[in-house]
């Protein structure tokens, strides 16, 4: 048993569209799926999801949008395998969180064996009003140990 048998697996990029200084954007992340093949007796996991900030390349308060303006939440599993007990972190838009300290995104445990679990995570950004118009980027980074 290796802890290259747990692995995480999540799209490479998702564009959340565009907004004004204001607003708040929102967007599905895209299908996130831990496997554990790892056979335990006892099985358990917890996901962990972080932001970096979004910016247009340069890091002028009027360029950047911080990881505390950007939520996150898991939504449920839209498939799971194995029989213990999946928990998504943040279940409805009600509990989501913002990223900039690691939060749990979906976390499995009381299972024996193989599992799985996918979810499709919601990201959303408020923009600040001082906020200049441009191309943003960040990376959400989601782990699992």
């Amino acid at each position: 048993m290796s802890t290259s048998d747990l692995t995480i697996e999540m799209p490479s990029s998702s564009d959340l569209g565009s907004a004004f200084p204001g607003q708040i954007i929102s967007g599905q992340l895209g299908t996130v799926t831990v496997n554990d093949l790892r056979a335990a007796g006892t099985a358990a996991w917890q996901a962990s999801v972080i932001s970096t900030q979004f910016d247009t390349g340069t890091d002028a308060p009027s360029e950047v949008i911080l990881p505390n303006l950007v939520n996150y939440w898991s939504g449920p599993a839209t498939a799971t395998t194995g029989n213990g007990t999946f928990t998504p972190g943040q279940p409805t838009r009600a509990g989501r969180q913002s990223l900039q300290v690691p939060r749990t995104a979906f976390s499995y445990a009381n299972g024996t064996g193989n599992n799985s679990a996918e979810w499709n995570p919601t990201l959303e950004i408020t923009i600040p009003f001082e906020t200049v118009g441009g191309f943003y980027s960040g990376t959400v980074t989601h782990s699992v140990a």
